[in-house]
């Protein structure tokens, strides 16, 4: 057995600190709510201002930046548990990998309006240390004296960001690259995410109502959540707080914020993460499902659920929203779901705790284990009549079950999806074994041509027009390494965007208008490319890359992250071939940043590199090995010229590194 196993946890949210944050109620009793009208969300002129905020008192000095505090809180109950059941663990080779959708989104909404109105440097340059996504995660690292640790990265997958980061945890462990992981996610509440959410109709002015008939969306919140990861053969004798026995990832490439309708995606992620811990479908009792309470959410959700554990699927018949582009029809399935007896559990959480975001797979995550560990199936807040286009178990109270494994479900912007298989006992697991992963190509580009960029992708030219500049850099890219080794060859591939200071100047462009014209006003067309995965999964629409895709950055080195991250896949057989993707779009905004904190003096530099990454050593061009444990500087070159600096120094690449 190889189980990753949880031998300490830290966890906040609406419902609490600790194990109040995650808990269900004891078996008969209702599920725990905590979501309300929230008056900052409605003081911004929200007409939607459900949420559910984490206690003010984390039990931790506050900081400027509650994104900062939340994950601070959480590391720190973590850390103080360690150090009862491990002391001594600093001295082991640890690792450190969160997730998060917004970063420091809540100080970069300060440091936008500052700019806008001419603030001094000495106002500006506090705020633009807290602004980029990495902010928190390094402050909270720094502040518990972890900021030496080398292994560590920062995952942006949005609403599945710490669910990735779990699985790339258990990956670290599965190759013996740590003893101990810290993994997990984190975000907070703010208005420039409520409103995004609020203009794309994804929030709803009730009460969310995962999987019944007429729910129209779910409530924002916050949270954090950190499980400290061991090999099962190394807990010491410590209590195992969860054990996480398998992982999966995969894209949709259909659409950049409509799910694939058909559940595929979702349920080949779902598919992989049984296949990895060795578990048969029907050992799945409970399913912690994804259940944002919107109306193509669920119904794909329950199909996927359906289609990975082998049950009779629910029909398809709704129409698609009509802004979305044409999507994939499913074939024609049984309409009939199968009777509860033979379903599984289904626990949509965020229906009580609002949706986390980068911190919503973490906390999920804990809610399962916590009842695999009580053998008790948490309930549903959930009301009204059940639909027959998603059906699911959902339970009213709490009951005792056996249950012997569960599923963690995450679905997110750009099509990506992730999976967690949870088990109640040691698993059949076996570390996969560790494959070679070579280079076969790479791609630089300095800027592009739109008409060119149509042409070489296929994109009509008033839709990349509707693109933000980052993603179409990121595009002609990939585009390059298209027409050196072949559209095909890509195809079925995944992909990881590695970022320095990400979507920062697209950030600023739809908080103008938030500014300009109130919270009511935003760009729904503009909101979805404030996500760092949106890159990613621009060109896995256009180049049907269907394998694992996010974003990484936990300093201007992250493009080194991304190539890491994306090789320690190939490595686990979570994918045959993966790109790794850097853009920089060289904004005003993300100039003056750098200008006002980096004591290195260094810019950002336009321009973008795509690698292509892979396990056969077969291939047209010459291949070269990757190296898993390449240290990775955030003091060297910025965004994608630090791929271009590694690709020099490893591989006489003739291209510029400064």
């Amino acid at each position: 057995m190889s189980d990753a196993c949880a031998i300490a946890v830290g966890a906040i949210s609406a419902l609490g600190l600790g194990r109040d944050a995650y808990a269900g109620p004891l078996a008969g009793e209702p599920p725990r709510v905590a979501l309300a009208e929230d008056p900052a969300l409605a003081a911004a002129g929200l007409q939607r201002p459900s949420s559910g905020r984490a206690p003010a008192d984390l039990g931790t000095p506050p900081s400027s930046d509650r994104a900062t505090d939340l994950l601070l809180a959480a590391l720190a109950q973590t850390l103080a548990s360690l150090d009862l059941v491990r002391p001594g663990f600093r001295a082991e080779r640890l690792g450190i990998v969160l997730g998060t959708s917004s970063g420091g989104m809540l100080t970069s909404e300060r440091y936008f309006a500052a700019l806008e109105r001419g603030a001094p440097d000495d106002e500006l340059a506090p705020l633009a240390r807290g602004a980029p996504y990495f902010a928190p995660f390094n402050a909270a690292l720094a502040a518990l004296g972890l900021d030496h640790v080398p292994r560590k990265t920062q995952i942006l997958a949005a609403c599945a960001s710490s669910t990735v980061s779990i699985g790339l945890a258990l990956r670290w462990l599965d190759r013996g690259a740590c003893d101990l992981v810290l993994a997990g996610g984190y975000d907070a509440l703010s208005v420039f995410v409520a409103a995004g959410f609020e203009a794309l109709r994804a929030t709803t002015p009730t009460r969310p109502r995962p999987f019944r008939v007429g729910r129209d969306g779910m409530s924002v919140g916050e949270g954090a959540a950190v499980l400290a990861l061991v090999p099962s053969h190394h807990t010491r004798g410590a209590p195992v707080l969860a054990r996480i026995a398998g992982f999966g990832a995969s894209t949709d490439a259909v659409h950049i914020t409509a799910p694939d309708r058909t559940g595929s995606g979702l349920a080949r992620a779902a598919t992989r993460a049984l296949s990895d811990a060795a578990c048969s479908p029907t050992s799945v009792g409970l399913v912690s499902a994804h259940a944002t309470a919107t109306p193509y959410n669920d119904a794909m959700e329950s199909r996927a659920i359906h289609s990975a554990l082998r049950l009779p699927t629910p029909s398809l018949t709704a129409a698609p929203p009509p802004t979305a582009a044409p999507l994939p029809t499913a074939a024609p399935l049984p309409t009939a779901a199968p009777p509860c007896a033979n379903l599984p559990v289904v626990h949509p959480f965020k229906a009580q705790i609002g949706h986390t975001l980068g911190a919503a797979g973490a906390i999920e995550t804990l809610a399962a284990a916590d009842a695999l560990a009580t053998t008790t199936a948490p309930p549903a807040a959930s009301e009204g009549d059940l639909d027959p286009e998603a059906p699911a178990l959902l339970l009213e109270r709490a009951e005792h079950r056996p249950l012997a494994a569960a599923l963690k479900l995450s679905a997110a912007f750009g099509g990506a999806n992730a999976a967690l298989l949870l088990s109640a006992s040691p698993s059949a697991r076996r570390p996969p074994p560790l494959r070679p992963v070579h280079l076969r190509a790479h791609a630089h580009i300095a800027d592009y041509d739109r008409d060119a960029l149509s042409v070489a992708t296929g994109v009509a030219r008033d839709r990349l027009a509707r693109l933000d500049d980052l993603s179409r850099l990121g595009l002609a890219a990939v585009a390059a390494l298209a027409a050196d080794l072949g559209r095909e060859a890509l195809r079925g591939a995944g992909i990881v965007a590695g970022h320095a200071l990400a979507t920062i100047d697209t950030n600023d462009t739809y908080h103008a208008r938030l500014r300009q014209r109130g919270a009511r006003f935003v760009d729904p067309r503009l909101f979805p490319a404030t996500s760092p995965n949106a890159i990613a999964g621009e060109c896995a629409i256009v180049y049907q890359l269907t394998g694992p895709s996010f974003a990484t950055s936990a300093g201007l080195g992250g493009a080194l992250e991304a190539l890491l991250a994306a090789s320690e896949l190939i490595a686990a057989g979570d994918a045959d071939r993966m790109i790794v993707v850097a853009a920089d779009d060289d904004g005003p905004v993300g100039r003056r940043l750098l200008a006002l904190t980096d004591p290195l003096g260094r810019l950002p530099t336009r321009g973008a590199v795509a690698l292509f990454l892979q396990t056969d050593p077969e291939g047209s061009t010459p291949l070269r090995r990757v190296d898993l444990d390449t240290p990775i500087h955030h003091d060297g070159p910025v965004g994608h010229l630090a791929l271009l600096h590694w690709l020099r120094a490893a591989y006489a690449y003739p291209g510029s590194g400064a």
